[in-house]
């Protein structure tokens, strides 16, 4: 398929000519290659969510339909209260869809369907009163992701439609964090970050890793305070533009949740699915290759032009 018909696609460029301020941002050109990266890794893992992470919801096919509290887009669609058939319809489609999407074939199809099953899927799993905030980024990738048609691993084009996609997640990841800190205020005020917030979840999940942190004065007063700044000032990660510093922002989110999950035993793997959208996965052949060739003790053979002699 040829970049003549293929919308928004053009050749592997930095930029695109034409726009500029936040149209420019919004709209930057994204590797194709990148798309099709991504796009396996959140696929692929909607199993994972199905029977692991989220392995309760289930349950709520054996829950009477009397205690289901549909979320606000449960009401206004309006869609059918959970019920046992339903809710194993609904967990073994979503499977199915997400493995055959990972495959790359009928993009815009296969992907349509894994977003709307999941999301179908987050309303069963939140309409009994408990509400996650890791799943908006990662629900919102199942979104963009089939807007962006057939690409492959190997594609060195560049898309302002991937762009667009690439950037919506971004976004919403960093209003993940940006959000998080306005709630704490919202429903806490100034006193959560003074408060115990952290020495009960602690003393409630703690792991050997943590439980010393109970000992020390003042140090998880400072680390809600920390944690506030950080996610008030998550907006400036829009910023971060290179590879290398994107890489760096990437290794910093992960490590904090892994440093949560170290502490109470508590993981966002959605929200780290599409913290993963940030990285430029395009260059990970080259960096293979590199790899390859430093583990080999020497450079790689140059190749020469088809037609040329070969030196000596």
């Amino acid at each position: 398929m040829s970049a003549a018909v293929f919308p928004g696609a053009t050749p592997a460029a930095p930029s695109s000519p034409g726009r500029g301020g936040v149209s420019g941002w919004w709209f930057r050109p994204v590797p194709l290659a990148r798309i099709a990266a991504f796009r396996t890794i959140a696929y692929l893992f909607v199993p994972v969510d199905v029977f692991l992470t989220t392995a309760w919801v289930r349950a709520h096919a054996d829950v009477p339909t009397e205690w289901y509290a549909p979320l606000t887009i449960g009401q206004l669609l309006p869609l059918p209260a959970p019920t046992p058939a339903l809710v194993h319809v609904v967990q073994w489609a979503l499977v199915a869809a997400a493995l055959a999407a990972a495959t790359g074939r009928a993009p815009r199809l296969l992907g349509t369907a894994v977003f709307l099953l999941y999301l179908e899927w987050m309303v069963i799993a939140m309409s009994y009163g408990k509400v996650d905030h890791d799943r908006i980024a990662y629900l919102v990738a199942l979104a963009v992701l089939p807007t962006i048609g057939r690409v492959r691993w190997r594609d060195r084009r560049s898309s302002e439609a991937a762009g667009w996609a690439m950037a919506a997640v971004f976004v919403t990841v960093m209003l993940t964090y940006f959000l998080a800190a306005w709630a704490k205020m919202r429903f806490g005020g100034w006193d959560w970050a003074t408060g115990s917030t952290l020495t009960r979840a602690i003393v409630r999940r703690g792991t050997v890793l943590s439980d010393w942190t109970l000992e020390v004065p003042g140090l998880l007063v400072a680390a809600q305070w920390a944690m506030l700044v950080l996610e008030f000032a998550a907006p400036l990660m829009l910023l971060v533009w290179s590879a290398r510093a994107r890489v760096a922002l990437v290794v910093f989110l992960l490590g904090f949740h892994l440093a949560v999950y170290a502490s109470v035993t508590i993981i966002f793997l959605p929200h780290c699915v599409a913290i993963l959208s940030i990285l430029a996965w395009e260059r990970l052949p080259d960096a293979a290759r590199r790899l390859r060739s430093r583990v080999g003790g020497g450079a790689p053979a140059e190749i020469s032009p088809v037609g040329a002699a070969p030196p000596g």
